[in-house]
């Protein structure tokens, strides 16, 4: 255990049910080494955060860690090994949050919703670290600069500048109240930031926060359990490249959780593919990525979409491996050899084109529209609106698929919602079906969105935990008055359920006793029952596994292509993953701070972008090639 920090053996963690045991890990080994990286990949329910729970020490009732050992060697010169799972509660809590440190999944369950940011994120620092109030503030405030929460100094100052061109000007001559100036501008926008409540921020910073809060402690491990789920592309780059230079800076070691074997291959040195509780394939990352032995991690390789092909349809792990009973009563898996159809990109962008020339009847038109918030003075008085949508128009056509693609805060939910009017503009106009439906209200506005809806990000927080996805999928249907019964609104809940995928028997369960995938499902009949023209996707599949994703994106071009006569469905589109959005797109538009970078049919805009933001999207999405990895392991020494 020279170079080894972390020593897995034989773990075994059980969950026992009113019904049976559940074995949600089944007796697995691995190894962390000093300063270098494990990545555990795998499909939901694989045992993954499971596994990260146990090291934690956070395996909690019904669950319980049955068998196994787990060494933990903080100093590569520390006499012997500590066995975690012999140490006693108290003992556990020291090592927690300050040697062995966590990044959640889901940020907003673990911070408190009554207390700020800041006080939060000053409270863990205080809790390891025996320094001032005034000292664990100013760390505060770095750390979330670090993970880019707070602009840095210098482009705080640059910020003073443009708001303040005239002093900017006469600075030579007021030099000392220019400082004075802009040190308290410097000061009062780092506070708005600690003054923050969890509920006014979006997912990402979010995250952002929960990983300043993890290193901030200066952890030996930091288990990074789907760190990047709720990140647009840039700012995954930016924390993946910022945690690689923590890990390296201070010897780190990290065990990074994913369902994206993509994001593995940017950060970790070592994979460990997790399926059903067991590992069923491991080794280095660049043996992984080019010679996958095991049909399940082939299967994870190929979900995710990719900027290179134009598929019609995206595989499936279904697609490369089927579990087989044996007549002993034990399940294999049986390797299957799957093909599947490709279009051809040039085709496609001929046939957009030749659509675009055709000039196809228009659904929906925005024009110069503006959206703003506004943001109040000391006084309780608007001091100034920060734009979300700035001055934007652009036009969807009758059974496209518009993609809309940036980075969280460049106001594509925004838009989405202003467009449902679920927020009011402040200026411009929106026109659907030839219909002004800027300013409508009441009847006339309740009758439009019949034919307007809306996916959500989260599946589970669409749907209410108490009532029956059934009564959840009918519920507008009865609220606009569908049907002339409940049976005849049962019939077409149950209709929907099977166009989705879903069995209609389980119209009487709840929403917990579904996956992630199937909720989300549920949440796509509940968008279909009015039989609408226009549906808007706001990061319907970014929370998802990549075969789960697959399903999805699958299901909703189905919907558009092949029930094409029967639906006639219109699709905005709206992810910060270009390589998803093009595959569903025929249109991409890029917006940025609040404006439209760019819009062109999405081969263009992958092959020929026209703004540098674009470039940088496309750039930083994580491909997992090999010419990538190879440079990484290379760059570390651990490949020649």
């Amino acid at each position: 255990m020279a170079d080894t920090v972390l020593d897995v053996r034989n773990l075994q963690v059980k969950f026992k049910t009113d019904e049976k045991e559940v074995l949600a890990v089944d007796g697995i080994s691995f190894q962390v080494k000093r300063g270098q990286t494990l990545g555990i990949v795998g499909e939901s329910g694989s045992g993954k955060s499971v596994t990260s729970l146990a090291v934690m020490g956070l395996v909690s009732t019904p669950g319980k860690i049955t068998q196994g050992e787990i060494y933990f060697k903080p100093q590569a010169d520390h006499a012997q090994p500590i066995e975690l799972l012999t140490l006693s509660e108290e003992r556990k809590r020291l090592f927690r949050g300050g040697q062995i440190s966590m990044i959640f999944q889901e940020p907003m369950s673990s911070l408190n919703p009554v207390y700020t940011i800041g006080f939060q994120l000053i409270e863990a620092i205080l809790q390891h670290q025996d320094i001032s109030q005034g000292e664990a503030r100013r760390q505060a405030i770095a750390r979330l600069q670090e993970v880019r929460l707070i602009p840095s100094d210098q482009e705080l100052k640059q910020e003073y500048e443009q708001e303040n061109p005239d002093r900017a000007v006469r600075s030579e001559r007021f030099s000392a109240s220019t400082d004075r100036a802009i040190s308290q501008y410097l000061n009062q926008r780092k506070q708005e930031m600690l003054k923050r409540y969890p509920h006014e921020l979006s997912g990402g910073q979010l995250q952002r926060v929960m990983i300043a809060m993890a290193i901030a402690c200066d952890p030996e491990i930091l288990i990074a359990d789907e760190p990047s789920t709720a990140l647009d592309v840039t700012v995954q780059a930016a924390i993946l490249d910022l945690l690689r230079e923590l890990r390296d800076q201070r010897g780190m070691s990290m065990i990074f959780i994913t369902h994206d074997l993509g994001v593995i291959a940017e950060i970790a040195d070592s994979v460990a593919v997790m399926y059903r509780g067991n590992i069923v394939e491991s080794g280095d990352v660049w043996q992984i990525f080019s010679h996958p032995q095991h049909p399940y991690t082939k299967g994870l390789l190929a979900c995710r979409p990719t900027l290179e092909k134009q598929l019609k349809y995206l595989p499936t792990v279904a697609d490369f491996m089927e579990e087989v009973t044996t007549e002993e009563g034990k399940v294999e898996i049986r390797e299957k050899s799957p093909t599947f159809e490709q279009e051809n990109g040039a085709k496609v962008q001929r046939d957009n084109r030749a659509i675009a020339e055709a000039s196809p009847s228009v659904l929906l038109a925005v024009e110069h529209l503006r959206v703003g918030f506004p943001l109040a003075n000391v006084f309780g008085k608007t001091k100034r609106y920060i734009m979300a949508v700035n001055d934007v128009s652009f036009e969807v056509y009758k059974g496209e698929t518009l993609g809309l693609v940036g980075e969280s805060g460049c106001g594509k939910s925004t838009l989405a919602r202003t467009l449902l009017r679920l927020i009011e503009p402040m200026g411009g106009q929106v026109t659907f079906e030839n219909k002004n439906i800027t300013h409508i209200k009441g009847k006339r506005l309740r009758q439009m969105r019949q034919k307007m809806q809306i996916i959500f990000q989260n599946p589970f927080s669409s749907l209410d935990p108490r009532m029956k996805i059934g009564d959840a999928v009918m519920e507008p249907l009865v609220i606009h008055k569908w049907g002339d019964n409940t049976k005849t609104r049962r019939d077409r809940a149950a209709y929907l359920f099977e166009r989705v995928g879903l069995n209609a028997d389980w119209m009487n369960r709840y929403p917990h006793e579904f996956s992630g995938g199937q909720r989300q499902r549920v949440c796509i009949a509940r968008a279909l029952a009015l039989e609408p023209k226009f549906i808007i996707c706001d990061e319907s599949v970014s929370a998802l596994d990549v075969s789960v994703q697959a399903q999805v994106l699958n299901l909703l071009k189905e919907l558009q292509s092949e029930l094409k006569d029967e639906l006639n469905l219109t699709y905005i589109f709206i992810s910060h993953d270009l390589s998803v959005v093009k595959f569903m797109s025929d249109r991409i538009m890029v917006m940025n701070k609040g404006r439209i970078e760019e819009i062109d049919d999405a081969q263009s805009i992958y092959r020929e972008p026209q703004t540098e933001y674009t470039r940088q999207l496309i750039a930083s999405i994580p491909t997992g090639s090999l010419d990538r990895i190879q440079q990484q392991q290379a760059g570390r020494g651990l490949i020649s």
